[in-house]
């Protein structure tokens, strides 16, 4: 079977890669022709554990290949794939551009039945509109073919993808046709031979499943945090209240860990623009806009602690008196918006930073990948550390912004050497505080 990806970004290059390593033949494309010179070279140029070294086997087998023209490749393929960006609007809505581009692309060159396939989040009726425009391309060529249009989000969790994409929970692909839903069929049956988990469903149901997936997900995570913080307010402790509702099995365990806010290029993203989709259609979603305002406060609670601990009187986020915080160097452990990957998008890490500028801070960072992302968003107005303990040196106060495992199990007698002032504010819950409270530290968390 052969198959294109258009877009080497996260989705397209992982899902490309994994399609190749069951024995399909893989053409990812790319409009970036640098990109796609670096790549057939073996530079990745996105972190994922395994990638690089499952890109190189199957590049090197022949199953998996790179080009920067659709039009070329796109007659040889059973299936094209659409995996381009969708960046969000001012307004919170998807930016389909790049989307219908491809669709225009296929509309000009197509002259073969072929399946045509969103993978890229995209709200619901983009189908619609890929396919009008590949059908009044196919008009305005006066030829006639036939193909089908079809929806497949992807549900991978960047860290663990490769994983995700081998082995997944489910598929979800919404088809119009018999003959697309057994191309697909034909095309996902090697990763659930033993349990054929594909969901088929309509195209409009299986646009809006991924958008409801990762809302509901960060509905999650917002709620806990909510409840964290007033468990702090009356006295109670956020784990143990995790563990006693987590046990009920119609609630379960996971996304119910309190923090300091969820970032990254789904959650956020889609959040948004599932809200302007409903405002859009005169619905207003209260749930997913309280969802989104409780994540915005989260992502600023650790510098308001860090205020409350320099008996800083200022009330306003953002703004000190120019005297507690002033000058004081802050330490921060963690850039990602999570561990395992250097995706800083949305990341709690880059609101903290300008928090702690603003307020005259000396900020000295450490993370294990995420470094030269950083630097590139923020430039140099961080000093980049080599590693955690060089990032302590000096400082008045260190703050845990991601739960990489290196962080887990520090060791607080040299870190207390290294410190100005003892004060740890943790932000995802992973220090113990009986520990660090006869290491001599100051220490924070959220929902305690």
């Amino acid at each position: 079977m052969n198959i294109a990806i258009v877009g080497t970004g996260y989705v397209g290059l992982v899902s490309g890669t994994c399609f190749a390593e069951t024995g399909v033949n893989v053409t990812c494309v790319d409009v970036d022709v640098d990109k796609i010179e670096r790549l057939r070279n073996g530079d990745i140029p996105i972190y994922e554990p395994g990638l690089d070294e499952m890109v190189l086997k199957n590049v090197k087998a022949g199953r998996l290949k790179f080009s920067s023209d659709l039009a070329s490749v796109l007659n040889e393929q059973e299936i094209v794939f659409s995996a381009v960006g969708t960046p969000p609007d001012e307004d919170g809505s998807a930016d389909l551009k790049y989307v219908l581009q491809v669709a225009r692309t296929i509309g000009e060159n197509i002259n073969r039945y072929m399946v045509v396939v969103t993978k890229s989040t995209v709200p619901v009726g983009t189908a619609a509109k890929v396919r009008k425009v590949i059908q009044d391309e196919i008009d305005r060529r006066g030829v006639d073919v036939k193909f089908d249009v079809a929806s497949n989000p992807e549900f991978l969790k960047e860290g663990n993808a490769i994983k995700d994409f081998l082995s997944p929970d489910r598929v979800v692909v919404g088809v119009e046709s018999e003959q697309a839903k057994k191309i697909l069929s034909r095309l996902y049956k090697p990763f659930l031979i033993n349990n054929f988990r594909v969901i088929f469903m309509d195209i409009p149901s299986a646009e809006m499943t991924k958008y409801a997936a990762n809302s509901m997900l960060a509905t999650r995570i917002s709620f806990m945090n909510d409840i964290a913080n007033l468990c702090e307010l009356v006295g109670a402790d956020v784990d143990m209240v995790r563990a006693g509702i987590g046990s009920d099995t119609r609630i379960g365990r996971k996304f119910l860990y309190a923090g300091c806010g969820y970032g990254g290029s789904c959650f956020p993203k889609d959040v948004k623009a599932l809200i302007k989709t409903a405002d859009d259609n005169g619905y207003s979603l209260e749930v997913l806009k309280a969802v989104e305002r409780i994540n915005e406060r989260q992502k600023g609670l650790l510098f308001e602690k860090l205020k409350k601990a320099f008996n800083d009187g200022c009330t306003e986020r953002g703004k000190t008196d120019g005297v507690a915080l002033h000058g004081k160097t802050v330490a921060l452990w963690g850039l990602s918006f999570k561990p395992e990957t250097d995706d800083m998008r949305e990341s709690t890490a880059l609101v903290m930073i300008k928090l702690l500028k603003d307020a005259g801070c000396i900020v000295r960072a450490y993370d294990p990948i995420a470094m030269d992302e950083c630097r590139r968003r923020v430039g140099d107005t961080v000093i980049y550390c080599r590693d955690m303990y060089d990032a302590v040196l000096g400082a008045d106060a260190l703050i845990l912004l991601t739960e990489w495992k290196e962080f887990r199990l520090p060791t607080w007698g040299v870190i207390a050497k290294a410190m100005n002032r003892h004060l740890v504010l943790d932000g995802r819950n992973i220090f113990d505080a009986e520990e660090l409270k006869d290491a001599g530290f100051e220490y924070h968390c959220i929902g305690k």
